[in-house]
C-alpha cells in the first residue's frame, strides 16, 4: 500500500495534546498541505487563520466552549496549542466543501510529520460575532467568511490509537 493511503489508514483524532507547540515549519507545512486541496473550480477561495499566540488561543477555546455548552473551563481543543482555523468565502457555491477538503488535507500532514490533531466544530458560529470578525479585519482579511472548522494540532499526550474496524455494508458497485 502507499503511503498516502496508509496515513489515510492510520490517522487518528486525538484528544489529549503536550502543552509544547510544534515547530513553525511543521505548521506551515501542514497550512501548505490545506493550500492544496481540490477547490470548486479553482477557486481557492479558503482562508487558514493559524493560533499560535496561547491567549488568544485560550479565548478562543472558551468562547468554543460556550458555543457547544461544556461547562466553563472545558477545552474543546483539548489541551492542542495551535489552532488551525480554515474559513470559506461566503460568495463561493462550493465554500463548505472546500474548506472540509483543506481541513482533511491538514489532518493527514499533520499525521505524516508525526502530530497530533483533530477537526473541532463551532468555527461558524465564531465567526459570525463580531470579536472574530474584528480579528480577521485586524490580519487584512476582507470581504464575508464562513468558519468551517478548526484543525487543532500538536503533539499526542499518551498511547497511538489504532483505527476501530470498518463497518460493513457500506460501498455499493454498479457495474
Amino acid at each position: 500500500m502507499n503511503s498516502i493511503i496508509n496515513a489515510m489508514e492510520g490517522r487518528r483524532s486525538y484528544r489529549k495534546f503536550k502543552e509544547e507547540m510544534p515547530k513553525k515549519e511543521h505548521l506551515e507545512q501542514i497550512i501548505e498541505a490545506g493550500l492544496y486541496a481540490a477547490n470548486g473550480m479553482g477557486k481557492q477561495a479558503t482562508v487558514t487563520i493559524a493560533i499560535t499566540n496561547k491567549e488568544v488561543r485560550d479565548k478562543l477555546a472558551a468562547v468554543n466552549c460556550k458555543i457547544g455548552g461544556w461547562p466553563e473551563g472545558f477545552d474543546p481543543f483539548y489541551g492542542a496549542p495551535a489552532v488551525l482555523i480554515v474559513l470559506g468565502e461566503k460568495s463561493c457555491l462550493t465554500h463548505v466543501y472546500d474548506g472540509s477538503l483543506v481541513i482533511g488535507n491538514m489532518l493527514l500532514a499533520a499525521h505524516s510529520l508525526g502530530l497530533g490533531s483533530i477537526w473541532i466544530h463551532r468555527a461558524k458560529e465564531e465567526f459570525e460575532m463580531d470579536e472574530w470578525k474584528d480579528l480577521l479585519k485586524s490580519l487584512g482579511v476582507e470581504g464575508e467568511w464562513e468558519g468551517i472548522g478548526h484543525c487543532a494540532v500538536g503533539y499526542v499526550e499518551g498511547d497511538k490509537l489504532v483505527a476501530a474496524k470498518r463497518r460493513e455494508g457500506r460501498v455499493y458497485w454498479v457495474e
